[in-house]
């Protein structure tokens, strides 16, 4: 607890000690995750990101990870992601979600025809590693995929954590057409002083500003100065966490490009997206 805290201190613990509990949790979950691995026992789900217009784009969506346990139950991403991060395995989850999402796109050309872009989530961990960019591009190739059709999504804090190898990252995975989102915009100080270096191609804002813009001015001027800026520096902007209309009419007057949102479309098994088996999205008429 004391090297998490920051190191050079004294960590004292008491019986029934919270924080050690919760890193007692996240220990276990790292050996759980290595088995779950094995087994293939992860799966993935996938949420549309709308046009704000019609007649926008064709189909974009985000994939998901997800995790079954031994018995069969769907456990929730934020109960095994952050032991991930924390000891240093999101990397292998990662490559799992990429070559998956890769195999079934190719199993499906179709689908290939349709999509504009799918969304896969890359941990800050993933860059920690020197041959990440070259296991992506080779799986682009194994499979014959165009990496146009495949946009990355960084968080902010991990970008800026990791901002010269997340760089050489987009480098190299621009030279394969792949495209990027900046997750989780305007959560840190410095988003926007780092946004001019990062070759980014579209900007996620923050669901915590999104989903109360119908009736919170503060977070209505925050979205609006975001979209503002993502559209001065030629960027497409996604509004996470849209729930409702009044909130998908706001984003459309004020030019945020697209929406996500359980307002819009609730995540479905990846199969079902593929196989398009998916009730459209609900947007403004």
């Amino acid at each position: 607890m004391a090297k998490n805290q920051g190191r050079n201190r004294v960590y004292l613990s008491v019986v029934d000690d919270v924080q050690i509990s919760e890193q007692r949790i996240e220990m276990e979950w790292l050996n759980r995750i290595q088995v779950a691995l094995q087994e293939n026992r992860f799966f993935l789900d996938a949420q549309l990101i709308a046009p704000t217009v019609k007649g926008g784009r064709g189909l974009r969506y985000e994939v998901l990870v997800r995790l079954k346990d031994k018995e069969g139950k769907t456990i929730p991403p934020g109960a095994f992601l952050p032991a991930a991060e924390r000891f240093g395995i999101a990397h292998k989850i990662d490559r799992w979600v990429i070559n998956e999402v890769f195999r079934q796109l190719a199993a499906h050309t179709a689908h290939l025809n349709e999509l504009d872009a799918c969304h896969i989530n890359l941990s800050g961990r993933s860059f920690d590693q020197p041959d990440f960019a070259e296991f992506v591009i080779e799986r682009l190739q194994h499979y014959g995929l165009s990496g146009g059709k495949i946009c990355f999504e960084l968080t902010e804090t991990a970008a800026i954590h990791n901002f010269a190898d997340a760089q050489n990252f987009m480098a190299l995975l621009g030279d394969s057409k792949c495209s990027f989102a900046l997750d989780d915009f305007g959560t840190g100080l410095s988003s926007f002083s780092y946004l001019r270096r990062l070759p980014v191609d579209y900007l996620k804002i923050d669901g915590v500003f999104v989903r109360d813009i119908a009736t919170d001015q503060t977070d209505l001027a925050m979205v609006r100065a975001i979209n503002d800026i993502g559209k001065t520096l030629q960027k497409k902007t996604i509004a996470e966490f849209v729930e409702n209309n009044e909130t998908l009419e706001l984003l459309k007057e004020m030019g945020v490009d697209f929406a996500q949102g359980y307002g819009l479309h609730r995540p479905c098994r990846f199969q079902d997206m593929l196989s398009g088996n998916v009730v459209e999205p609900r947007t403004s008429q």
